[in-house]
């Protein structure tokens, strides 16, 4: 009568145990973490340095008072066109006492000797110059019979390029006399009124007006800047790189010139590092020491100007075919690096071997195969082994 109760009592018994079991393996079962994935792949791959600069006119022109005098309302504009020896100021000398006359009479005589000099120089380089020249071609007409050495040869062309920078610096210094001469002959110039008798302030170069240092009429001293010129089409970018980036930068690198306000990037090239660096204090209170990079832009357009803000990413290498993975897959781990890669719906830990590293892409040069799923951002929630679910596939 009692066996049909125990035989009841003892099935609820093992659903519960069931039951209890059910719950405790539900519990204790491996937790699926969610995970964004990128298929590494080849492809081409660059590595920038990207920095902040401005561009700055390259070759800026500060037209200053010849002699102290009274400078007369400038009546050009800044953005203005002038042209090589335009008039771009009137000055009129202050008055001067005998003592001051004699002296810049004497400044004037010493300036004419000067340039008399200058010009016998350049005379005369330019005689050996040719002189260099004509040995040189029939020092070449031996070679070619081989009568003489190609060491004798290369002597006569080293022979003619010192006598044409030789004669190349006379006429500079020439230049400089002639200089030298209006500046003492405007120091003479008649200082009682305007117009006729004031000096002409000239400009050396074509180009436009970058900035009126003084555009009120006011007494100037000798030397004084006026008016500011450069030829505003002839732009550069000056960045400040930090030194330990500057090294890998070369001359002739491609630069990519962002972040102007055009819809398109702009085109440049390296054109020289600085060899000095100098130390900036960074946001974060950091002494850097940083070094100037200068870069020729291929193509400026009319609406850049000078003192712009741009952004520059200058290329220091680049492949078109490498195994790449984005660099917030890669972790270090001791003194190597590693990814974890999705084998069957689980994390599996893989050691790589990186190559170059750009801002977003790390070059794998072993370790993994086109097409393997590596974990992005993988968290600590990811180890040996666990199951993972791929939400998004890149």
């Amino acid at each position: 009568m009692h066996a049909p109760r125990v035989t009841k009592r003892a099935g609820i018994l093992l659903i519960a145990l069931l039951l209890v079991g059910a719950t405790v393996g539900y519990a204790l079962r491996p937790d699926t973490v969610s995970v964004d994935t990128y298929a590494a792949a080849r492809g081409p791959m660059r590595v920038t340095i990207d920095e902040d600069g401005r561009t700055r006119v390259r070759n800026r022109f500060v037209v200053a008072a010849p002699v102290s005098g009274r400078l007369e309302r400038i009546t050009l504009r800044e953005g203005d066109k002038v042209s090589r020896g335009q008039i771009v100021a009137w000055l009129a000398p202050m008055p001067l006492d005998s003592a001051a006359r004699r002296i810049a009479t004497a400044r004037l005589d010493a300036a004419r000797a000067l340039s008399t000099e200058a010009s016998s120089r350049v005379q005369q380089a330019r005689a050996l110059m040719e002189l260099a020249s004509n040995v040189e071609k029939r020092r070449k007409t031996l070679l070619d019979a081989g009568a003489i050495s190609l060491e004798q040869y290369e002597q006569s062309k080293t022979d003619l390029r010192a006598k044409t920078e030789e004669a190349s610096a006379a006429a500079s210094r020439l230049r400089s006399a002639g200089a030298e001469v209006n500046a003492a002959l405007a120091a003479l110039a008649p200082s009682e009124g305007k117009g006729a008798r004031a000096v002409p302030v000239k400009s050396p170069v074509s180009g436009r007006v970058l900035r009126i240092i003084e555009g009120s009429e006011r007494i100037v001293a000798a030397s004084a800047p006026i008016i500011e010129l450069g030829d505003a089409a002839a732009l550069e970018v000056i960045a400040d790189v930090l030194s330990s980036d500057a090294v890998r930068i070369q001359p002739g690198n491609r630069v990519e010139i962002a972040e102007w306000g055009g819809e398109r990037s702009l085109e440049g090239r390296v054109r020289a590092i600085e060899p000095s660096a100098y130390t900036r204090v960074s946001a974060l209170g950091v002494d850097e020491q940083r070094v100037n990079v200068l870069v020729d832009i291929l193509d400026p357009p009319a609406t850049l100007g000078d003192g712009f803000r741009v952004e520059m990413r200058a290329t220091v290498w680049e492949s078109g075919n490498v195994l790449a993975v984005p660099s917030s897959a890669v972790f270090q781990l001791g003194s190597g690096w590693q990814v974890f890669v999705v084998r069957e719906n689980r994390a599996r830990r893989r050691s790589v071997v990186i190559g170059h590293k750009g801002a977003a892409m790390i070059e794998i040069t072993s370790g993994l195969e086109p097409g393997e799923q590596v974990i992005l951002f993988p968290s600590d929630q990811i180890d040996e082994g666990t199951r993972v679910r791929i939400e998004n596939r890149r």
